[in-house]
């Protein structure tokens, strides 16, 4: 039986300390799922612009066209294209095409991909206080 520790909120800052207990009391199998897990988001948000794209919905509460997006972030329309596919494969974002002339495509956040959004207020929040 896989013994899981109560997670704390995202938005609770926990120290590396409370972190790294964290990780050691899940069973190895969980643990091994977890870091495998890790590693696959962390290279799917290493691609580029897939940071952007996540980061332009995390600021927004409507759903996003293709031409929006591209505008907004300026993102060459097959690199854009491609993100989209892996977000939207990768469970992150909805894909909702409309039968319209011209072509209408919007994309919506989804669950898993809202779980991450604390994440970018974080990155802002460390940004409004450091430079690179």
């Amino acid at each position: 039986m896989s013994h899981t520790p109560e997670l704390p909120e995202l938005s609770a800052g926990l120290s590396r300390e409370e972190a790294a207990a964290l990780r050691d009391s899940l069973d190895p199998g969980e643990r091994e799922r977890v870091e495998q897990t890790v590693v696959e988001l962390l290279d799917l948000l290493g691609r580029a612009h897939a940071m952007e794209i996540l980061s332009a919905f995390a600021f927004t509460q409507e759903p996003l066209r293709f031409s929006d997006i591209e505008t907004r972030l300026e993102i060459a329309p097959n690199t854009l294209s491609a993100r989209l596919s892996e977000l939207t494969e990768a469970g992150l974002l909805d894909r909702e095409a409309y039968d319209e002339i011209p072509p209408r495509v919007e994309y919506i956040p989804t669950e898993r991909a809202e779980g991450l959004f604390p994440v970018f207020a974080h990155l802002h929040h460390w940004a409004m206080d450091h430079e690179l």
